[in-house]
C-alpha cells in the first residue's frame, strides 16, 4: 500500500460507517491567496478540501479529485500529491460517524495552485462561506492542525 493507493477496506458496515482514510487538498493561487470555507458545523469551523475515502476508493488522487468537485465546483484542474500522510484521533464531535473500534484518521495531502481565482460554486450541505486569503491568514483561520500545517509549507 502507497500514501496515494489506499487498499480498500472491506468493513460489515459500509454504508453505515466513514472509512478512516480522508484526503486534505490545498487550493491557492500564484499570488499566495488560500481558498478557506467555513462549514455549516460545527459552527465557525474553517477548513480546505476535506473528505474521507469512499469504501470502494482505491486511489486517493481519485477521492482528491471527487471532493474538490463536490465541494468548490472545481473540476480539470492538476491536483499534487504533497507526499504527505497525517494520522491524527477522530474527535469526539466526528467519532458517531466510524466504527465504534476507530479511534484515528489517516490522511493524504493534496495540493493545487491556480493561476487566478476561479469561481467556487459551495456544497451547500456542507458549507455557507469561502475566502481567499494570504497564505498566513488562510493558517490561523483553519480550525484543524494538519490543514495549518498543509498551508504553511506550501511552495512560493
Amino acid at each position: 500500500m502507497t500514501p496515494s493507493s489506499p487498499a480498500p477496506l472491506p468493513h460489515p458496515g459500509e454504508g453505515q460507517w466513514k472509512r478512516p482514510a480522508s484526503v486534505l487538498v490545498v487550493v491557492y493561487t500564484a499570488a499566495d491567496e488560500v481558498l478557506v470555507m467555513r462549514r455549516r458545523q460545527p459552527p465557525d469551523f474553517w477548513q480546505s478540501v476535506t473528505g474521507s475515502l469512499e469504501w470502494s476508493e482505491t486511489e486517493s488522487l481519485v477521492a482528491a479529485q471527487r471532493e474538490l468537485q463536490e465541494e468548490t465546483g472545481l473540476s480539470g484542474v492538476d491536483i499534487i500529491a504533497c507526499g504527505v500522510t497525517n494520522r491524527f484521533p477522530i474527535l469526539p464531535a466526528w467519532q458517531h460517524h466510524y466504527p465504534p473500534e476507530v479511534v484515528e484518521n489517516v490522511e493524504q495531502v493534496f495540493q493545487v495552485r491556480l493561476p487566478v481565482r476561479k469561481p467556487i460554486t459551495l456544497n451547500p450541505a456542507e458549507h455557507d462561506h469561502y475566502e481567499w486569503l494570504p497564505r498566513e491568514l488562510a493558517a490561523a483561520r483553519v480550525s484543524s492542525w494538519t490543514n495549518r500545517a498543509a498551508i504553511l509549507n506550501l511552495p512560493s
